[in-house]
């Protein structure tokens, strides 16, 4: 196992999980296809709304909703296997997703510890002008078992030493930051930001420990992950997310040494 450690590796993620050995995760946090494609945002099943959601990509697509039911189920379930008994899990979801992480995750008997709400203060505007601006997202955190970890002391120092709250501001990725692709254009549709990252995995691990992203997409949790001295595994299926994201390692560890 120790091969897969700090490596990103392309594949479905079931079957290199099967790879992982049972209960050696510390931590899981993913950003899972939303179901959320298929030319806009609603389940493929519903005749109802109207297009506007801009990701549509072929692997956020299901022919039926009991098809992505399937898909998560199975994914979550071999997460299971590989989850820690103290171990927890972070998953990013939106209104479209949320309820199906939540029920597989309830299915396996895992507690509800919080639903962390995203606000993004520069979101996309409503294109279809026929319902409120979406502007937030959701991590939703479950426990396995107990004692899990939560470095209380440490998430004040985001809310002036006082109690941190579940509504967290973070702009989307722009600038700098977001990956771009040889078109000018996002070289992926749902990039998270690094500092959202960097504070869910403070606040839900500790130094040494070994955290897993099935879904890792443009790399953000393998970067968050080193940076906080933390050991990693991530899983994408498609190959072109596996090049960008091993690239954007690369221009760190290449940063790094440009400093020393």
């Amino acid at each position: 196992m120790e091969e897969l450690i700090n490596k990103n590796h392309q594949g479905d993620c079931t079957e290199i999980m099967t790879k992982i050995k049972e209960k050696s995760i510390n931590l899981i946090l993913t950003d899972p296809p939303y179901n959320a494609s298929k030319g806009g945002v609603n389940l493929p099943d519903n005749k109802t709304g109207g297009a506007y959601y801009k990701v549509n990509e072929d692997w956020d697509k299901f022919d039926k909703y009991s098809d992505y039911m399937d898909f998560t189920r199975k994914w979550i379930k071999e997460a299971d296997r590989i989850l820690s008994d103290k171990g927890t899990i972070m998953v990013c979801c939106s209104l479209h997703n949320i309820g199906e992480v939540m029920m597989a995750l309830k299915e396996l008997n895992y507690k509800p510890l919080n639903i962390i709400t995203w606000r993004k203060p520069n979101a996309m505007p409503s294109i279809t002008k026929r319902m409120l601006t979406h502007s937030t997202e959701f991590i939703v955190w479950f426990a396995k078992g107990k004692p899990w970890t939560f470095n209380y002391d440490k998430m004040k120092k985001y809310n002036y030493g006082k109690q941190l709250r579940d509504v967290w501001d973070f702009p989307s990725c722009q600038g700098p930051e977001r990956v771009k692709g040889e078109n000018g254009r996002a070289a992926h549709p749902t990039q998270k930001p690094l500092k959202l990252f960097k504070r869910l995995i403070e606040m839900a691990s500790k130094e040494g420990d070994l955290i897993l992203d099935p879904f890792i997409g443009s790399g953000t949790t393998a970067i968050a992950s080193q940076e906080l001295s933390r050991k990693w595994i991530g899983i994408d299926s498609n190959p072109e997310y596996i090049t960008i994201a091993n690239e954007r390692l690369n221009k760190i560890k290449n940063q790094k040494k440009l400093k020393l």
